[in-house]
């Protein structure tokens, strides 16, 4: 019998089935789950970019339509303390490029100056700014456009997209060159300045306030930026306004001086280089500040040409320089009463001291001398006829018996050295010297001679206008002090609320007996009663207290006589004086240089007599200027 060998072929083909089942299941369960794995991505990404981020990518998405505009304030106005107004901002057009919008920047303003002026300059500011602002925020490229101008651009600026003519302010001062050391200017921001401001708060801005009241009170005048959401069509062009958020206006800010009161304080400087500055003795208020000569602060709003600016810059006079802040001077015998008060203090004099004066004064084993102003000497002098006088060898002797240390320690009571913290930019701190101070900037020693021309202001002493109207304050007032201010008071523009400034009190000068005041205020009386400066009591109606002063251009020699009539005005002394007045009650305090003016007595003191007499008897007709300093007698500086 034959059997047929059992077949294994049917079961290799239902393994060959299985093994393919479990493949292609295999297969299949990968596809799927990389589909679900693919599936949870794209959800996942959907969830960030729809929840998670929705914000962010809708703001950048309407990023490509809507367009996010500043909108500058516009800047406080500035009054004096009465309401006169003193700076204003006026209509104006400028040109202005959104470089996002344009296919070719130099092709543009290439066009753009054939139709209007383009100055080397305004390119090269236009590049600055460009540099330091965002692509789809607008940059000034000309401003103060005419009317000529705007009608030859508006016919073609279809053809310049991303330029336009926007209306604006433009600073102005109506009463020009008055009060401008005072006031200052506003001008546009330079990369200096990109660098410290805050942007955001700038956004829109192209001014900022560059020197006086308008640089220290810019955070104050300029208000806050507000901002516009703007839907554009696809050449930029602004459709309709979504959102808006205002800007706040700039306060307005009152200063304290008196612009009348301004008017003859620098009219009386008329003819000579120099400073006036007036205080409020009881909160330390400038009701003028004068510095001579001045400028029309106008063609800086917007930039002055350079010709014009390189005149300023280099003239001789320094017409940019603000004297009453940064002039420094030898104080000459203005400093006398100081002095005077200092030797009281420390017991070195009292009031009945006295000392002879032949003409000179010699330090002990020298055959040098030092001379007095009076060539014949003033005989027997006690402090009183001393101050009355102007006895310089009473204060040589009094200096040296003091020595330099004692009396820089008490004459920095009144500011004397560093600044008084007045409320303005720049200010200066003079020099009280000291031997510490020498050795400091010279590596020098110290000499009695140092001591002796310190006595009378004249050697390293140095002062500003504002810290001798400083001092003379603290006298009237018995050591009461003030930090000068230039601001009176605020307004809010819409509630028209105002804030009157604080006055802002310093440490007094200490002194052991009060009576030391009463002694060296009567020895200024006599200055204008009968001394130096005898001649502007005539006919006045309150009582002064002054001091005159004159300070050397240049050393004389010890056989050389000055003679103003032989020197070029250059040469000549510059004239002082300080006063406070009435001298019961004192309401203002003044000083005065006039530069090469010659004397302190004929030409300083005759200017504070018309100044107080306009503040206290309210006569504001602007006076004659003084005679020319070659054609008046002086008191002859010493030396």
């Amino acid at each position: 019998m034959f059997y047929k060998p059992y077949s294994q072929e049917p079961l290799a083909r239902e393994k060959d089935n299985t093994a393919e089942s479990e493949l292609f299941f295999r297969r299949a369960l990968v596809m799927v789950l990389a589909v679900l794995l693919g599936l949870l991505a794209v959800g996942s990404r959907l969830v960030y970019l729809q929840v998670l981020n929705h914000e962010r990518f809708t703001t950048l998405a309407d990023g490509n339509r809507i367009r996010v505009q500043p909108l500058p304030p516009t800047r406080g106005f500035i009054f004096d303390r009465n309401g006169v107004l003193l700076a204003e901002n006026l209509a104006s057009y400028h040109l202005e490029i959104t470089r996002e919008q344009l296919q070719d920047l130099d092709a543009t303003l290439a066009e753009l100056r054939e139709r209007i002026e383009l100055t080397d300059a305004d390119i090269d500011r236009f590049r600055k700014m460009t540099r330091r602002t965002p692509d789809y925020i607008g940059v000034p490229l000309r401003f103060r456009l005419t009317d000529e101008e705007i009608a030859r651009l508006a016919i073609d600026l279809y053809r310049f997209p991303g330029v336009e003519i926007k209306a604006d302010l433009t600073r102005h001062y109506p009463l020009g060159s008055l009060g401008v050391h005072a006031i200052g200017y506003v001008g546009r921001i330079d990369e200096g300045e990109m660098l410290r401001i805050d942007p955001g708060q700038y956004s829109g801005s192209t001014h900022i306030g560059k020197v006086g009241a308008e640089r220290s009170y810019e955070d104050l005048l300029r208000g806050r930026t507000g901002w516009q959401q703007v839907e554009t069509n696809a050449e930029g062009r602004p459709l309709r306004i979504l959102s808006r958020t205002p800007p706040t206006p700039g306060q307005h800010a009152y200063l304290s001086i008196d612009i009348r009161l301004q008017a003859v304080a620098e009219k009386v400087l008329e003819g000579y280089n120099g400073a006036i500055v007036a205080l409020d003795p009881r909160n330390g208020e400038i009701l003028a500040l004068a510095s001579q000569p001045t400028y029309d602060p106008n063609p800086f709003v917007n930039g002055i040409d350079f010709a014009s600016y390189r005149t300023l810059n280099t003239s001789k006079d320094k017409p940019l320089l603000n004297r009453a802040l940064r002039g420094m001077y030898p104080p000459g015998s203005t400093i006398k009463p100081l002095l005077a008060l200092t030797g009281l203090e420390y017991g070195v004099v009292n009031r009945h001291s006295g000392i002879f004066c032949p003409g000179f004064y010699r330090l002990p084993g020298s055959s040098h001398r030092f001379r007095d102003w009076k060539r014949g000497g003033h005989g027997h002098v006690g402090m009183d006829r001393a101050i009355a006088q102007s006895c310089d060898v009473y204060f040589y002797d009094l200096a040296l018996n003091l020595g330099i240390d004692r009396t820089h320690q008490f004459l920095d009571q009144f500011s004397m050295g560093r600044p008084t913290g007045v409320d303005l930019p720049g200010e200066k701190g003079g020099v009280l010297p000291s031997q510490a101070w020498k050795r400091k900037s010279y590596n020098q020693s110290w000499f009695a001679g140092d001591t002796l021309s310190a006595g009378i202001g004249q050697g390293y002493f140095l002062a500003t206008p504002l810290q001798l109207a400083h001092s003379t304050a603290a006298i009237a007032k018995q050591g009461v002090r003030f930090q000068p201010r230039i601001l009176h008071a605020s307004e809010d523009p819409e509630t028209r609320v105002q804030t009157l400034a604080e006055p802002r009190p310093l440490p007094s000068v200490q002194v052991r007996n009060p009576q030391f005041w009463e002694t060296v205020t009567t020895g200024m009386i006599h200055v204008v009663e009968g001394g130096t400066a005898n001649r502007i009591s005539i006919g006045a109606k309150y009582r002064i207290a002054g001091k005159t002063g004159t300070a050397q251009v240049f050393t004389l020699g010890q056989s050389e006589k000055y003679d103003a009539k032989r020197l070029a005005k250059h040469l000549l002394d510059h004239a002082l004086f300080v006063a406070f007045a009435p001298v019961e009650d004192p309401a203002i305090a003044i000083a005065i240089i006039a530069e090469n003016g010659g004397g302190g007595s004929s030409t300083a003191a005759p200017m504070a007599r018309k100044v107080m007499d306009a503040w206290l008897l309210n006569k504001y007709d602007i006076p004659e200027p003084p005679p020319a300093p070659d054609a008046v007698p002086h008191e002859p500086a010493s030396e």
